[in-house]
């Protein structure tokens, strides 16, 4: 089974962060009729800064789909405050927002920006912030603008704050485990080895990763503090010791053993190091995942004569079906709101990424590549980023659970996988 590749384990080196920002962002669809925005230079006086404020903003829109920033170079003016708008020179140029921002300097020696986004065609301020930075948040600033914008647009939170982890491969002499902003830049090492590294994932705090590690001979889980680079091994059993998935209180991991003969779904509560088993059947299962309310499982298992998806309700033991349609159908991911399963489904010999609606069943195939595989879910649910091939080459991309706007993230070197989008921090 593609979900059974847990026997690859790595050898890691714990190594200090550097920035590379390798990845790039290829946007290949959006939305039919995006937002126009104009977004204004940040208005600054003093040394060139680091980083573009305005131009990370109009990056961060663009790349939703959901917007269209208007080209500096077709600006009238740069306005910095409300009272020098002229909203004729905006209505001309069509667009139906205006964002204005200052920069100063902090008594600490930061950075504080005022910013403001206006409604042209109402000619009314909609909203008004002010952050506060280090010199080294620049970057941070400009997210979280857009984070503000995005949500007084369209009413759904913004993730552009957000990160992502990643592997990424060097033909099969080494594997590095990134951590980069959502949008590929300020990438940084936290894991390397000479071995294959899989299943990384996020704690639900944002301040820990789990992986899988072959490092003691065997395959073994463990977790890792992103800040202090301490490690706690958490498996050393024969056999299979793979998948971990943090509960959604951070209190427990579920992950596949098979430490009693078969691969089976099991819970570790953290404290306690107690394992519970949580499936029973002769088939494979594998590739847990919590539902939102912690109180069941939604894994991958064979039991039915192919892979499908299932769920296990934790108090009672109960297991469901959850997938019909398709011959496979793996690695399940549920959205934010409860409402959506995402998952690899094979259609037509081609393994693409697929939504499935839990009330009605019916399911949306969201991408066209082959091989699409690692589904992961950004926080807000507005897009998910999954593992494909382009060009004969491992890369990222992403889609939005309806399939309108796409976007690929290649990398400058080697092959990359295994994506995994982090939570709000």
């Amino acid at each position: 089974m593609k979900g059974i590749q847990i026997l690859l384990g790595l050898l890691m080196i714990l190594a200090v962060s550097f920035a590379r920002a390798e990845l790039t962002i290829e946007i290949t669809q959006g939305m039919d009729n995006p937002t126009a925005i104009a977004i204004a230079p940040v208005g600054w006086s003093g040394d060139p800064l680091a980083q573009d404020i305005s131009s990370i903003v109009e990056a961060d829109l663009r790349r939703s789909g959901q917007f269209s920033p208007i080209a500096k170079e077709d600006m009238l003016s740069f306005p910095r405050f409300g009272d020098s708008i002229f909203y004729r020179d905006w209505r001309v140029l069509g667009s139906e927002y205006l964002l204005v921002s200052q920069l100063s300097t902090t008594a600490e020696g930061g950075y504080s920006l005022d910013f403001e986004l206006y409604d042209v065609l109402s000619q009314r301020r909609v909203l008004q912030r002010n952050l506060v930075g280090e010199v080294h948040n620049l970057r941070d600033i400009a997210h979280a603008i857009s984070d503000a914008v995005y949500q007084e647009i369209t009413g759904i939170r913004g993730a552009f704050s957000t990160k992502m982890l990643y592997v990424e491969a060097f033909g099969n002499q080494k594997y590095r485990l990134m951590r980069a902003d959502a949008d590929g830049a300020r990438e940084s090492l936290l894991l390397e080895s000479d071995q294959p590294l899989m299943s990384p994932t996020w704690s639900p705090d944002g301040q820990q990763v789990a992986y899988v590690s072959f490092e003691t001979g065997r395959p073994a889980i463990f977790r890792q503090v992103i800040a202090t680079a301490e490690r706690e091994q958490l498996t050393n059993f024969r056999g299979l010791n793979g998948a971990p998935a943090w509960s959604p209180d951070g209190k427990s991991m579920a992950m596949v053993l098979s430490k009693d003969g078969n691969p089976e779904v099991y819970t570790l509560d953290l404290a306690t190091k107690e394992f519970t088993r949580r499936t029973r059947h002769f088939a494979i299962d594998t590739e847990p995942t919590w539902t939102n309310d912690g109180n069941g499982l939604v894994f991958t298992s064979d039991r039915g004569g192919k892979p499908q998806i299932y769920q296990v309700t934790l108090a009672s033991g109960r297991v469901e079906r959850l997938t019909f349609e398709g011959d496979y159908n793996a690695r399940a991911r549920i959205s934010p709101d409860g409402k959506t399963l995402v998952m690899v489904h094979r259609y037509n010999g081609v393994f693409h990424i697929a939504t499935q609606d839990f009330l009605s069943g019916n399911i949306r195939i969201l991408t066209e590549t082959r091989l699409d595989e690692s589904p992961s879910i950004a926080p807000n649910g507005a897009m998910l980023m999954y593992a494909t091939k382009y060009r004969g080459k491992g890369i990222l991309a992403a889609v939005s659970l309806d399939a309108g706007v796409k976007f690929r993230l290649p990398s400058k070197q080697g092959d990359v996988r295994e994506p995994s989008w982090s939570p709000y921090f």
